[in-house]
């Protein structure tokens, strides 16, 4: 899948950042796949995370903005991809996590189909009476700027991981 060009015609912004996310999605799935368990369960940065403690994150933090933050939908456990420390967790494989992905993708599309771009978050979930409640669109831009960080991040782990590998083949 290639990512949405600029010189497209616009109708729809939020269809357009749809399709960010859908392109987003899949680089993930091109990043991660044909990883052994080893080098999934190593964690290659200061940080401390592994590449489905990632997913897992991208999983929780669409749902978390979308579902239970624009709807305001009762969602189970919406910061379960965190420890009371902050730091990603995930006890999920990750061909689960890569079908998770795929299908709070779907509900995004499906959300976004049914409502405007300009209509705001409902009360309850994320966001209380008190609250500044945002658009879609808003909440939109910033699932997409945060699939897009976590992509570039796990293209430099990529980088790194096929980096070992070359160096540890013997030169032929």
């Amino acid at each position: 899948m290639s990512a949405p060009q600029p010189h497209e015609p616009l109708t729809d912004p939020a269809a357009r950042i749809v399709e960010y996310l859908d392109f987003f999605r899949s680089e993930v799935r091109r990043q991660v796949s044909g990883l052994s368990p080893d080098v999934l369960g190593t964690t290659l940065v200061p940080s401390g995370w592994t590449i489905p403690q990632l997913v897992e994150h991208l999983v929780h933090m669409e749902r978390r903005w979308v579902v239970w933050g624009f709807l305001g939908e009762d969602v189970p456990s919406p910061r379960a991809d965190r420890d009371a420390d902050g730091r990603w967790v995930t006890d999920r494989s990750i061909d689960v996590l890569l079908d998770a992905l795929d299908e709070v993708g779907r509900r995004t599309a499906e959300i976004v189909d049914e409502h405007g771009p300009y209509e705001r978050a409902r009360e309850g979930g994320m966001f209380g009476p008190d609250d500044e409640l945002p658009t879609l669109l808003g909440i939109l831009f910033h699932v997409m700027q945060e699939h897009a960080r976590h992509a570039g991040h796990l293209d430099i782990v990529r980088e790194l991981i096929d980096a070992g590998a070359d160096e540890a083949s013997p030169v032929t």
